[in-house]
């Protein structure tokens, strides 16, 4: 379960996945409703919490979250920018029972780093990772990989390493919230696509058994899309800062999806019977081409959310699909040219 606990971040990502309109988050669940999530996951049979946002370590109840979730039996992960996360604040959550702790990075190094996220975050960051290994907890370092950054790759791959990483997830920019505001800032080229995906190939091969490196693939310029959530309201749920229940945590854009809160009906309730959890879940609801495609139960049709974006119609084939009737609308996103500026975002709960 991805639990968001609150969208209040201090940084100024352009490629932030975020919901852009956040005013209707901002009644956060409150400790007592989040413990009662939790409770209700364990026993619906989710093992692994990632505790997210925005900026989790906002929320000053998150210790007393981790312990709960600990108490539970869940594996816990802390996914956070590191700004606020002091020897003294990492030492109370690795005392509540915190497990891993995968930490945001926006550059290998301090300048288009910092540029990137609008305050000078880059040294605390490294100071985070230090602390989080010296703590013995594990340690994903966490990378979006955009047009800016891509070609720094290699270094990246390094500055894990020296790091000590365990894992090292180099993700390429999913196009949602203000990501999708600035897509044609952060597109990378096929040029660049191609030389990253060398060098984590020659990386993997030069620390296996010492860095685990994850490549998420950039979707518009693939032949097949991605598995969406390993199929939709199959594996996954995402719980967002003001309770609302979500089969990824992109669905809310989706006009008429039916989300459910848990103010409103039990996790169980919703993740069995609720309409946004059934829409899309299985291959029924899909058309043709993906009906009697033979792909369908290895890419579950694509992503619903980048086939509302792209088409209007969330049932859609995802046009990254090179089978699908709206496939022209990706090549043309894709063509190689001079990136647009970036639309800034706006801190919120700086």
């Amino acid at each position: 379960m991805l639990a968001e606990l609150t969208y209040r971040c201090p940084l100024r990502c352009a490629y932030c996945s975020n919901p852009v309109a956040l005013d209707a988050y901002a009644d956060e669940l409150s400790p007592a409703e989040w413990r009662r999530v939790l409770t209700e996951a364990r026993a619906l049979g989710v093992l692994q919490v990632h505790l997210s946002g925005g900026e989790p370590l906002l929320r000053r109840d998150l210790p007393a979250l981790v312990a709960h979730a600990r108490g539970l039996g869940l594996y816990t992960n802390l996914i956070t920018g590191g700004q606020a996360l002091s020897p003294a604040r990492l030492a109370g959550l690795a005392a509540a029972g915190l497990d891993h702790v995968q930490l945001s990075v926006q550059d290998a190094t301090a300048a288009p780093a910092d540029a990137l996220a609008g305050r000078p975050v880059h040294a605390r960051k490294l100071a985070a990772a230090r602390l989080v290994r010296a703590a013995g907890l594990a340690l994903t370092v966490n990378v979006v990989l955009h047009r800016r950054n891509i070609e720094h790759v290699p270094a990246l791959i390094d500055l894990a390493a020296e790091l000590g990483a365990d894992r090292l997830e180099l993700a390429n920019t999913q196009y949602y919230g203000w990501a999708l505001r600035n897509r044609a800032a952060l597109l990378p080229t096929r040029a660049q696509l191609a030389a990253a995906e060398a060098a984590v190939t020659a990386a993997r091969e030069r620390l296996a058994g010492v860095l685990q490196i994850v490549y998420v693939v950039s979707d518009y310029h693939e032949t097949w899309p991605k598995p969406c959530m390993n199929g939709w309201a199959s594996r996954q749920l995402t719980v967002a800062p003001n309770g609302d229940v979500l089969p990824c945590p992109a669905a809310a854009q989706i006009p008429g999806l039916g989300v459910t809160s848990v103010r409103d009906r039990p996790l169980a309730d919703i993740w069995f019977d609720s309409p946004a959890f059934t829409r899309f879940r299985g291959t029924d609801w899909m058309p043709e081409p993906c009906r009697s495609c033979e792909r369908k139960e290895l890419d579950h049709g694509g992503c619903r959310c980048q086939a509302f974006q792209l088409t209007g119609d969330p049932a859609a084939t995802d046009p990254v699909c090179r089978l699908s009737p709206h496939h022209a609308l990706v090549t043309r996103l894709v063509r190689d040219g001079e990136p647009a500026p970036t639309v800034p975002l706006v801190p919120r709960g700086a």
